[in-house]
């Protein structure tokens, strides 16, 4: 199915693309190369490109934030920039630490520059982020870096866990949510309600955006897990079973381990195995989780996620154009093919 991109997401990469570029020019010029290749601004000879990197799904968000509180949505420009920066600071280290050769069709920025190139420049981009915010004037934006800086410190939690789920063997449903909800959850938390903050909205309805962003944020990585299994890999950008591949514990597979039985026997002995697994094995294993109830689990506790978000934004005042858009951006970023 083909989902029409909402209006959100154009204004947001109108108003986000310029700003951004601008502040990544702040870079020194190595660090600058590996951003500007990494979003896919220029190539790996530093030739100029005409993409404009990704959905910037996250800018859109805060630039709505601040509609929903009333302001202009040039109000929530800086945590606009500024959640994209860290949101690339991830991405950098993450494809370094998960060994990921491919993002969007290209070879990751690590492959092309070093490890040492995608550390840095992912370092370089965390530290612009809280910048952007500082240099503005007042409490809310003081107020606003505080929250980037807690919703940092929770997405760092969750990738700690992810890696450290990859040597354990208790992990539960309960644990791969938590983890997910830190991984994803906490920047589109903060990308939710950073706008409002630099309007000054008051605790209420900054605490409704920021559970929004949570909910859809763990809404996301539902449906990631779904299309990391049994995804197209003209959606994904990635391999076909990619996750099996690496043997990623993701919420389809913990599902499956809890459901206990012969599957869940044979699934826990293929994780704890080694070497290369040929397509028939792999796609065994997808059945497997499957017929185990992984994946109609994830799918509802997905769309239960994404109900949550509806009514988070109905229960609260805010312009109507705003909460619409809201929702429709909820709904563009999760009813991907899966």
């Amino acid at each position: 199915m083909t989902m029409t991109v909402p209006d959100a997401i154009e204004r947001g990469r109108t108003l986000t693309v310029p700003a951004l570029r601008a502040v990544v020019d702040r870079l020194n010029p190595r660090l600058r190369h590996v951003v500007a290749y990494h979003r896919g601004w220029v190539d790996a000879a530093g030739e100029p490109l005409s993409g404009s990197g990704g959905k910037l799904v996250r800018p859109a968000l805060a630039l709505l934030s601040a509609e929903a509180a009333g302001a202009p949505a040039e109000v929530g420009l800086p945590a606009a920039v500024a959640v994209e920066l860290v949101h690339d600071f991830s991405l950098l280290h993450d494809d370094l630490m998960d060994g990921d050769t491919e993002r969007r069709h290209r070879a990751t920025a690590w492959t092309v520059f070093g490890a040492d190139g995608a550390i840095l420049a992912g370092d370089a981009l965390l530290g612009l982020a809280t910048q952007i915010l500082l240099e503005l004037p007042g409490d809310p934006a003081r107020r606003a870096a505080l929250i980037l800086a807690e919703g940092v410190q929770d997405l760092v939690r969750g990738q700690a866990e992810d890696l450290m789920f990859e040597s354990r063997s208790d992990i539960t449903v309960a644990d791969t949510l938590r983890m997910e909800d830190g991984k994803t959850g906490a920047l589109l938390a903060c990308s939710a309600s950073l706008g409002a903050v630099l309007a000054g909205a008051g605790d209420e309805l900054v605490n409704a955006l920021a559970e929004y962003g949570s909910r859809l944020g763990t809404a996301f990585q539902l449906i990631d897990d779904l299309l990391g299994i049994w995804g197209d890999p003209s959606v994904t950008g990635k391999p076909v079973l990619s996750d099996l591949r690496s043997r990623k514990k993701s919420v389809p597979v913990v599902v499956a381990l809890e459901a206990g039985g012969a599957a869940a026997d044979e699934l826990r002995a293929f994780l704890t195995s080694t070497g290369e697994s040929t397509e028939a094995e792999l796609a065994h294993i997808a059945e497997l989780i499957e017929s185990a109830g992984g994946r109609e689990w994830t799918t509802a506790e997905a769309d239960r996620q994404l109900k949550a978000c509806e009514n988070v934004l109905r229960s609260q005042s805010m312009p109507e154009q705003a909460e619409a858009e809201l929702l429709a951006l909820a709904r563009f970023v999760t009813e991907r093919d899966r």
